[in-house]
């Protein structure tokens, strides 16, 4: 099991809650404490992680979460509900960067995620939600880049495309069934390989923008599905050639 999916098993779900995203960080300038809660000396791992609750109304946290060294435990050390989160910095609109900024009513706390990629999955992810369940005053997002804040209309479009193209393979399929026969499997194979290529595409496109929130998970996996079903469709078609 991954740290996240223990996080989420061990912090979140006993509270009725769904861990929505998460990031593994640093801070960039660190804070000046000889000594841990716990007691003593020591390192760990943190993450800040966006949650929401199951029961409506849904209500968004922002906590961070502290693995200590030599403990499987996760533990919760500070929360912020989504309103009291001001701006997200996401400090060069230009390129990927770790390094990120959150300002809260408490003050300012300076990151850097895993990675580039972590980092822009989080606010990605973090943006959406707030969009979604803000009910006033939504938080500021700065020097972040805009495929990060893009509209849902974008993945829309990347599905709508691969819908399109696979309903075109199918009606080639059926209008030169003969042809596709006398061909043999070579270009039934082929056919079937063209469509799954359209929905790992499609699915690359997203990963590129971080794209992992639970809407655009669920349709990547019933386009696989179509994409397996054809690709059946066509095997059987060869068989049925074979014999």
């Amino acid at each position: 099991m991954s740290a996240k999916s223990a996080i989420n098993k061990e912090v979140f779900i006993p509270h009725d809650e769904k861990m929505l995203v998460a990031v593994q960080v640093k801070r960039r300038t660190k804070k000046r404490i000889p000594f841990l809660a716990t007691g003593g000396p020591g390192d760990y791992m943190t993450f800040i992680c966006v949650s929401v609750t199951n029961k409506k109304p849904s209500h968004v946290s922002i906590t961070k979460v502290k693995q200590f060294q030599g403990s499987s435990a996760f533990v919760k050390r500070s929360q912020w509900t989504i309103n009291q989160l001001h701006q997200v910095n996401g400090i060069d609109s230009k390129k990927d960067c770790p390094e990120f900024d959150m300002t809260f009513d408490s003050g300012l706390d300076q990151w850097v995620a895993g990675s580039a990629g972590e980092k822009c999955t989080f606010i990605q992810i973090l943006h959406h939600t707030c969009q979604r369940y803000s009910s006033a005053r939504k938080p500021e997002f700065v020097n972040c880049q805009s495929k990060l804040l893009g509209e849902d209309q974008a993945v829309d479009s990347v599905f709508s495309r691969c819908k399109v193209f696979m309903k075109r393979m199918r009606k080639d399929l059926v209008s030169h069934h003969g042809h596709l026969l006398r061909q043999g499997t070579s270009i039934l194979h082929s056919a079937a390989d063209s469509v799954t290529s359209a929905v790992q595409k499609a699915s690359q496109a997203l990963n590129e923008r971080g794209e992992r929130l639970g809407r655009a998970e669920e349709r990547t996996a019933d386009m696989m599905n179509s994409a397996e079903q054809f690709s059946v469709t066509a095997h059987k078609l060869a068989m049925k050639h074979k014999c």
